[in-house]
């Protein structure tokens, strides 16, 4: 069996209410995680809300590291997902803890596009429906 993909979800808890708001920062911040992840950078878009909060996503070749932000807790979310072999996504994950200095921080990595290799297609462990339905 193999993925497709690899994709981190990570929370961070305990930052800089400043640099959580700095748009600039925050893109800075995403780069530079894409380039310690050696992942190919195609093009990003941010965005500042009012009062507080960035949202945004850098568009990498191997897929996307993207971001929210709650200054006023001192909260941030990352999504960081790469496909194919090359791109190297928990450096991403590193270098966002290592910029963002958190108090605490978590991260769950999860395999995307499980393959069997016999059938050749990929499976999920529930789908919508059965999520809906209550299935286990």
């Amino acid at each position: 069996m193999h993925t497709l993909g690899t994709h981190f979800l990570v929370e961070l808890a305990g930052c800089s209410h400043d640099q959580l708001n700095n748009q600039q920062f925050v893109e800075d911040v995403l780069l530079a995680a894409a380039q310690a992840a050696k992942a190919t950078v195609v093009t990003s878009k941010f965005h500042s809300f009012s009062p507080f909060g960035v949202s945004g996503v850098v568009v990498i070749a191997e897929s996307h590291i993207t971001i929210h932000t709650w200054p006023e807790y001192g909260y941030a979310a990352i999504d960081v997902f790469t496909c194919g072999g090359e791109a190297m996504p928990r450096l991403a994950v590193d270098e966002c803890i290592h910029r963002f200095k958190p108090a605490t921080h978590t991260f769950v990595e999860v395999k995307r596009g499980i393959m069997d290799d016999r059938a050749q297609k990929a499976t999920c462990f529930l789908s919508f429906e059965e999520l809906r339905s209550g299935a286990t």
